[in-house]
Parts: structure tokens; sequence; C-alpha cells
């Protein structure tokens, strides 16, 4: 069936707004860390405010250059990335991006970045009470330096540790963003629920590579990358599935979403909201798609909140 306008009337028999972990978003839509830069980039081509929020390009305490090119693959339904988390800094953000984003009244989650515990304390410390800032989303996937290197979110003791650190240091709701380069992804999100972490999103990129044949070594310049995009998403849908039902905090589903039907599946799958990470890349406009088309779908199937649509046991 074809997709339909919804005009304001329409769409206020349905209620959209989410609860994640204290933060009451207008709606479940939300734009992935790392795709829609710090929003800037897609101002022109969007209407920001009408989504539930933003999830900024990931911030670390000092500027990062990242990894060196190439930095982007395609492959089939995906996309290998390895930027290396370049960004601004803290400093920058909260002198130039963040006064725009809170000119602008965007809902505004900052993904933050560390190699060691005290930046991610430090780094929550410094963002804890500033106007614009309506959530951390912590970002436990970076190598833990004082350990090897391992990702602090391969570990259910670190990934709780890190957790911990974060919201002893600030007042802002907490969402964790798991990776999913893990044996049980359950474990991880049951230690990180006991050490307060007020939401869940996942999943991250999962580790893959590349290698140009002709020239007879890998594509990307790090050698390893992030798969994104829909070749991810029945890995995504089934991580969420599993995470909704093991922990009573909000769940935020991330990975190959780029239909309105796909994001009804995350909800179904036990997702409170959902992130548009890939797709944004090649639609912008993405994002408002998917919630005209989520609020036709529920119109025409009686559903009147996002609570409804999961699918009770």
């Amino acid at each position: 069936m074809a997709e339909t306008k919804i005009d304001a009337a329409q769409r206020s028999k349905i209620n959209l707004k989410v609860d994640i972990g204290g933060l009451i978003l207008d709606n479940p839509i939300l734009l992935a860390s790392g795709t829609c830069g710090y929003g800037m980039e897609l101002a022109d081509l969007i209407d920001l405010k009408s989504m539930g929020a933003i999830v900024v390009k990931g911030i670390s305490l000092e500027p990062r250059q990242g990894n060196p090119p190439p930095r982007i693959h395609e492959t089939p339904c995906g996309l290998l990335n390895a930027i290396g988390l370049e960004n601004v800094g803290i400093e920058a953000f909260k002198t130039k991006q963040l006064p725009w984003l809170r000119e602008q009244g965007i809902r505004t989650i900052v993904n933050i970045l560390g190699n060691t515990i005290y930046e991610y304390e430090k780094m929550a410390q410094e963002l804890d009470g500033l106007a614009g800032v309506d959530a951390l989303e912590v970002n436990i996937s970076c190598p833990n330096v004082k350990e090897g290197g391992v990702a602090f979110g391969t570990n259910p003791q670190s990934a709780a540790q890190v957790t911990k650190v974060v919201k002893d240091a600030c007042s802002l709701p907490i969402i964790v963003k798991l990776s999913p380069n893990v044996t049980d992804i359950c474990e991880i999100a049951c230690a990180v629920e006991e050490a307060g972490a007020d939401a869940l999103s996942l999943i991250n990129t999962i580790l893959g590579m590349a290698i140009d044949i002709h020239r007879k070594k890998p594509v990307l310049g790090n050698v390893f990358g992030g798969l994104s995009g829909p070749a991810i998403r029945p890995v995504a849908l089934r991580m969420v599935w599993q995470v909704a039902r093991a922990v009573s905090i909000p769940v935020i589903g991330i990975g190959g979403i780029s239909t309105w039907k796909d994001a009804v599946e995350f909800f179904m799958a036990g997702a409170t909201a959902v992130q548009i990470g890939t797709a944004t890349l090649v639609d912008p406009s993405t994002s408002e798609k998917i919630l005209t088309g989520m609020v036709d779908f529920m119109l025409r199937n009686n559903y009147h909140s996002i609570g409804e649509l999961k699918i009770r046991e």
C-alpha cells in the first residue's frame, strides 16, 4: 500500500512520545552518531527538529585526526568505515557546534568516547549541566589503553566500570552503546544496567574487512572497519530482541534501518526508539520518510502508541 501524507489531525491520534531513561522525546526516530555530523551538515536538507533527537558525532576529550585513508568502502548491502573516531574535541564542540544546536532547538544526545576511565569521567563532568545537552550516549567500543587495547564493551566488568563512572559524574540520562563484537551481548547489557545505565543503544558496527585483489592488500588503510547498513539488520534485530527481554531499561535499536517497515520490526522486537544511520548517507530524508510511513502504518492498524507495537510473549 502506498504511503500517505499524514496531517497534524491524524498524527494527534497517535502518542509518539517515548521515555528514554527520563528523557522524553516527541517521537522515537533518532539520527545515529557519525552519520549526521553535528547537525549543521543536514540542516538544509531535512527538518532536524522533526526528529526525536540527533546523536552527534562522537566527541573525545582532545581532537582526533582519525585513521589514514582509505576510510570508507561500500560492500553489498552495507558500508565499511574506518574513520577512526575523527572529531573536533570537546572544547571546540562546546564553543562552536553546541551553541548552534541549542539555538535551533534540536534535542541533542552527545556521544562520548575515551581510551581511559578518566577520559570518560572528564567528558561527563564537562557536559553535565550544559544547556542543549539532553543526554549522553557512551561509546564503550573504544580500546582501553590501560588494559592492552581491548575494547571496554567486550568485558562486563570494564563496561560496568565505565558506566558507573559516567553515571556518578553527571546528572544527565546515560545511554550506553553496546558492541555486537562480543560472545554474549545480554551479559554486557545486564552488567551495564546494574551499574546504573538509564538506557541502552545497540548495535554498534560489526568488525569486518575487504581486500583489493588487484593490489593484493586490504582496502581500508586501517585494515579493519565497522560494517553497517542493511546487511547487519537481521543481527541487530536479533540482539535487540534478546537484550530487550534481558533488561528493564529502554533499548534503542540501531543497525540497517532504512524503511519504516524496518523500524516497525525493531519496535516489535522491543525497542523503545530507533536510530537511523547509514541510510541517511544514501538519502538524507530517510528519517522523515520513516516517521511518516510508521505513523501511516499505526493509523491503518489501530495502534495508538509505540509501546503497543512490541510483541508480547
